[in-house]
């Protein structure tokens, strides 16, 4: 029997007549009930990625009846790195003139072309004047896709066995797809890379937003240490790096695979927010956003103003920061600011108020100028590793600090403030008395309806649970994701208004979404964290129109990594996708409609990592054998997007009239003050 599309048989269900997907009205869903699926148990499964998840899509009909409508859901994979299209090998790696960069390929010589295993965030984006490759039967698309770094060595003569974390210039990739007008389904056509050597190459370009304006907004996560660098550029080195300094990165590694020359790269240029815009040719372009702020950012999220946006820092000792743009839809001049909490409960993880300290107000042309003119760490600022006050002839004036750099000593030289507030954004945000004890701030997703950002983090570790300072809750390696209640008319530090409606206030935990970590206790394949609860939350998104959460794990806690779905009002939580054993799942984007579909991407990135070092299995050598096959001796990683076997979801449409009605009530309530926040 001929299966009907699924647009053409949802219509059918529901009793709606399809006319074409540009006349007809798609029905409004109610709401969408995911069935989670249950964690691998065979060999196979333990090697893919794969779902075997339902969805449940809820619709009122015309007649008024409800109607409900059951979806099998599957995985469908674009692209996977390592492969090629015309010509164009994905995630490819290419030096600052453009050149691919190679390694031994299969024959022993040094003819293949260098490619990431680790494909992260992803934007699905409909440019504007861009044509199909066959428009009788398809829209064309634009998938952005970061490629984050490549963890296993390339084959080269003296490579030491190690990851290659940072060592290698990282890319963007710029697929263009086609979208079948009757199933929804993706194929990939074409592809090719952003240029970044005008703006000094990309650096571990890890999560990303797609923009409400069109554009791929990324990220350089785990900015280079600029006084560390600044010292093993002397002659002879010095060593400047704190000893507890949370930084591997390996700037010199980069600069000399990306410039030839090891000394090149100028540690300031990373660590930013690159955006890159798509052209309707498929071509795309990138500029970096110094007004931001220089943190290790996981990626950026913006409230529903386009001006107001929270970033995640990753790593240990962290800070939270709020940029609030001059302008909507601009990210090039603002305000940055940076959080000081006060705890309240340590139940879950904690709960805490917020109070924001400005760190000053810049433009993209006023840092760069900064960075252009050849600015140094050691023009703003003195430090030191150990209490200057100590010294002989004792030193005054320090203030000690402790951060992703480590603990230091630091004192602002005059006139600095500027520099060190958008080059320095984490030191001189603990220098001004704001809180650098969280613990691997992932990503950020935004709530409209109820005006709240939600923050992953992984692991609650190192400054939140040394029982010291403004952070003291309990350590869990599985993390948890916190709430951020927002309000407008709110005043920073010093007494100023900070202007934007969505100001953070508090922050408290999702009791239900608190990691699964078993306090050091195993399980009989190595697990250390539950199989039926978040472990290593990482990737978050929120869609409105399904009130629900979708949250991608990174953690070496669980062998398997999964998505998950949570309802924010039924407090539901369904597994809905498994990724290859050592894997991270990725490159998660909620896309409700696109022409009448939905698309939830997702990838992975570096299967097998370590070689499963944690897995403990009877089937340890039969699943690494499955990696190795299907995943191409581990360098392959997937792009791709949950939808049903013929193809995508159907939209994740609402009612938006009375959601919206909602939220204009909320926002009354606010202005008169009779909301309880």
């Amino acid at each position: 029997m001929k299966t009907r599309p699924l647009a053409a048989a949802v219509a059918a269900a529901l009793g709606f007549t399809v006319l074409s997907a540009s006349t007809c009205a798609q029905p409004v869903v109610r709401s969408v009930e995911f069935f989670g699926m249950p964690a691998p148990t065979t060999t196979a499964e333990k090697a893919d990625i794969y779902t075997t998840a339902k969805a449940k899509y809820t619709y009122v009909n015309a007649k008024g009846q409800t109607v409900e409508q059951v979806h099998d859901l599957a995985y469908h994979q674009l692209m996977g790195t390592t492969d090629s299209l015309n010509g164009k090998v994905i995630g490819g790696l290419f030096d600052v003139t453009g050149k691919p960069l190679y390694e031994k390929g299969p024959s022993g010589a040094v003819d293949y072309q260098m490619a990431s295993d680790a494909a992260d965030g992803t934007s699905l984006l409909d440019v504007p004047g861009m044509k199909a490759l066959n428009p009788a039967i398809a829209r064309p698309l634009s998938l952005v896709v970061n490629f984050e770094y490549k963890e296993l060595p390339p084959k080269l003569d003296g490579v030491k066995p190690e990851s290659y974390w940072s060592k290698l210039p990282t890319v963007i990739g710029v697929a263009k797809l086609d979208q079948d007008k009757r199933t929804g389904a993706l194929t990939p056509v074409d592809y090719g890379h952003v240029d970044f050597g005008k703006v000094g190459g990309g650096w571990i370009h890890c999560g990303s937003t797609p923009s409400s304006w069109g554009t791929h907004v990324s990220s350089e996560e785990y900015e280079p240490d600029a006084k560390v660098r600044e010292g093993m550029l002397q002659d002879p080195p010095v060593n400047l790096k704190a000893g507890d300094s949370d930084d591997g990165t390996d700037i010199a590694s980069f600069s000399r695979y990306y410039f030839g020359d090891e000394k090149a790269a100028n540690p300031y240029r990373y660590g930013l927010v690159p955006e890159v815009t798509v052209g309707r040719d498929g071509k795309a372009t990138v500029v970096k956003h110094y007004a931001p702020g220089r943190y290790a950012r996981e990626m950026i999220e913006f409230a529903s103003d386009d001006r107001t946006h929270v970033g995640g820092d990753d790593g240990k000792n962290t800070g939270l920061f709020m940029f609030v743009a001059d302008k909507p839809k601009d990210l090039s001049a603002g305000t940055l600011y940076a959080a000081k909490v006060k705890q309240t409960s340590a139940d879950h993880g904690g709960s805490y108020d917020l109070q924001w300290i400005r760190l000053g107000h810049a433009t993209d042309d006023e840092i760069a100028a900064l960075v252009d003119g050849g600015i140094k760490f050691s023009d703003i600022f003195d430090a030191a590793t150990t209490d200057p006050s100590t010294a002989s002839p004792p030193k005054i004036g320090y203030t000690k600090v402790t951060t992703y750099m480590g603990t230091e000593w630091l004192k602002l030289k005059p006139g600095m403030e500027k520099a060190a507030a958008f080059l320095e954004s984490r030191r001189y945000a603990a220098l001004e008395g704001a809180t650098t004890e969280f613990s691997k701030v992932e990503y950020v997703a935004f709530n409209e309806m109820d005006r709240k950002f939600y923050l992953t983090i992984s692991r609650v570790e190192a400054g939140m649970a040394d029982k010291t300072g403004d952070i003291q809750v309990a350590r869990n390696d599985g993390g948890i994701i916190l709430e951020m209640s927002t309000a407008k008319d709110r005043r920073d530090t010093q007494g100023n208004r900070i202007d934007s409606e969505y100001v953070g206030t508090t922050l408290a935990s999702i009791p239900e979404l608190v990691g699964g970590w078993m306090g050091g206790k195993k399980d009989a394949e190595g697990n250390a964290c539950e199989q039926d609860k978040p472990c290593g939350p990482d990737n978050l998104r929120y869609v409105e129109a399904i009130r629900t959460l979708f949250i991608g794990e990174d953690t070496s806690r669980r062998n398997n990594n999964y998505v998950w779905a949570f309802n924010v009002d039924t407090r539901k939580l369904s597994r809905i996708l498994s990724v290859p054993m050592g894997a991270e799942a990725t490159g998660l984007t909620i896309v409700p409609d696109q022409s009448g579909f939905a698309y939830i991407t997702s990838n992975f990135q570096h299967p097998g990592e370590n070689g499963i070092a944690n897995y403990t299995g009877g089937d340890k050598a039969d699943v690494l054998a499955a990696i190795d096959a299907k995943w191409n001796n581990r360098t392959k990683a997937a792009i791709g997007y949950i939808g049903v076997e013929g193809g995508a979801l159907p939209a994740m449409k609402s009612d938006h009239g009375k959601r919206r009605g909602r939220i204009e009530e909320h926002r009354d309530q606010d202005r008169r003050g009779d909301r309880g926040r």
